[in-house]
């Protein structure tokens, strides 16, 4: 039930985090504040396909 997936920054779309989420008790897209190395400040992570 669990997939992985890989958080990628919505500014120079790296992908710098990788996590797991419930499928099904989360059914929509996961959005997170992190930090992004690259863009050396906090910016919005998109979910994306490992």
């Amino acid at each position: 039930m669990r997939d992985l997936l890989s958080l990628a920054c919505e500014e120079c779309k790296r992908r710098n985090y990788t996590t797991d989420k419930n499928k099904r008790t989360m059914t929509e897209k996961l959005t997170l504040k992190k930090y992004c190395n690259s863009c050396r400040k906090h910016t919005n992570h998109k979910e994306g396909k490992v």
